[in-house]
């Protein structure tokens, strides 16, 4: 999946349409059973500014960057379940705060 550019999680200017995000940490990474990544979610959603935002205000204490994917994703759930098991096999563990 091809992604845009990071920028801060609260204050992402994402589009409002389907599809998927890709939030990390802008510091520090989070410990893995396979490794460290800075990587602590993929998301489908619906309207993703709105995610982005609810991501946002339920974690307003975090330093995170977030970003979507460039070209229109036909199943976003399947998309994210499909990073998801890829970062899971990767690294142990899927993605997490911390």
């Amino acid at each position: 999946m091809n992604f845009g550019p990071w920028s801060p999680l609260h204050a992402a200017q994402l589009p409002s349409g389907p599809g998927v995000l890709q939030v990390r940490r802008e510091h520090g990474l989070v410990g893995y059973p396979r490794g460290k990544s800075a990587m602590v979610l993929y998301a489908a959603a619906e309207d993703l500014q709105a995610a982005a935002l609810a991501i946002a205000a339920a974690h307003p204490d975090e330093a995170w960057l977030v970003r979507c994917n460039r070209e229109p994703v036909v199943d976003p759930e399947a998309a994210a379940a499909r990073l998801i098991a890829e970062f899971n096999e990767r690294f142990g563990a899927p993605p997490r705060p911390g």
